[in-house]
């Protein structure tokens, strides 16, 4: 914890945009902000800033931080709208923490505001596969705007890093996710009823339904590797794409596909008690479902990006292709579970906890 202000000293304003908002449901910038309120909100006056769409039930406070609330969403189109209407409402904080570059395309003309903007990319979102090749121009262009617009630029993992450093020759600072906010949950009675799959081995990914999320590498892997089933949870149903895959891979013997869990003591018996964790994400940094399951001593099966290698520490195990997680599935032993559980724990408690990061964001705002 940051040492407090003395009752003379006027506390910082900080405003966080470009997340859903607060309480955290789902998603790393939001999760991020949640942490961020709760360990620094005794020392900086912090406001979030939050969309109605989402929040029907819009209190004030939370966390002992401000909420305001904007009609229009984080995420897809309007998140232009959002943070672009976010940020000029938070031109007269202290510091403004810049979350996701939809902002962007307001920020040149914000300039003499600049040395207040802290910027987190939360990734090379345009890369993602999910986007259109005119979404990616945009999501790439609002990037650049951003990264050229700001004070400070906050890489989450090292491939971020490199890639801001060697695309546009900025200096951006390293500071990645907590993730021991999960914990452990030992199954009952009448989860064992509910969920039989607890009763044995299986593994576990969870994972919003997209391509570059290799969600397809994965199951058609587990088709052809039957001796442990997997069991998936994600956003299934809120596209065509999801309801293809479910359609095609729901009726498997050895998949279980459960649409996306925002009970967090249930998501954690599920995936607490696996017998692997299998991460397909390819296009973000240092991803928070990644670094949750590392804090729950998951041992780890990560798609080779070089963002996961560089989260893991080279000490997971890791898949280009079908064939590579199949030849993983069936090769693997509990001798190699085991070591990779202390690994992923090791890593974690030196780089994962919230007090950790939230101290190194205490550093720059």
């Amino acid at each position: 914890m940051i040492i407090g202000k003395s009752p003379d000293q006027k506390m910082k304003k900080i405003a966080i945009i470009g997340s859903q908002g607060i309480p955290s449901k789902y998603g790393g910038f939001e999760t991020l902000a949640e942490y961020l309120t709760q360990y620094l909100s005794n020392d900086y006056d912090i406001t979030v800033f939050c969309s109605s769409k989402v929040f029907k039930n819009r209190i004030k406070r939370y966390n002992n931080s401000n909420l305001k609330y904007i009609p229009f969403s984080a995420n897809g189109s309007s998140s232009i709208l959002y943070d672009s209407i976010s940020l000029v409402l938070s031109l007269n904080y202290d510091k403004i923490l810049i979350l996701g570059a939809s902002s962007g395309l307001l920020m040149p003309v914000l300039w003499p505001w600049k040395k207040k903007f802290v910027f987190n990319s939360g990734g090379i979102d345009w890369k993602r596969s999910k986007w259109s090749l005119f979404a990616k121009r945009i999501i790439k262009i609002l990037e650049r705007l951003a990264i050229n617009n700001s004070g400070l630029i906050i890489s989450d993992n090292q491939g971020i890093y490199d890639y801001i450093r060697e695309e546009y020759s900025k200096e951006s600072v390293l500071i990645e996710y907590g993730g021991d906010q999960i914990y452990h949950i030992a199954p009952e009675i009448n989860d064992y009823e509910k969920y039989p799959f607890l009763r044995g081995k299986y593994a576990f990914s969870v994972a919003r339904i997209q391509p570059d999320n290799n969600i397809i590498l994965i199951l058609d892997s587990f088709i052809r590797c039957q001796d442990i089933p997997i069991v998936f949870v994600g956003n299934w149903n809120n596209s065509s794409y999801g309801l293809s895959l479910k359609k095609k891979y729901g009726n498997t013997s050895n998949i279980y596909l459960f649409d996306a869990i925002y009970d967090q003591k249930e998501l954690n018996l599920l995936r607490s008690n696996c017998y692997v964790y299998v991460h397909g994400h390819s296009a973000g940094g240092t991803n928070p479902s990644l670094v949750e399951a590392m804090n729950l001593e998951l041992p780890v099966l990560a798609f080779a990006s070089g963002f996961n290698e560089y989260t893991t520490e080279g000490q997971a195990l890791y898949f280009r292709s079908s064939d590579d997680l199949m030849k993983i599935m069936k090769s693997i032993d509990d001798l190699k579970v085991t070591e990779i559980r202390k690994q992923m724990v090791k890593i974690a408690e030196r780089r994962y906890k919230w007090s950790i990061i939230t101290k190194k964001y205490a550093n720059y705002l």
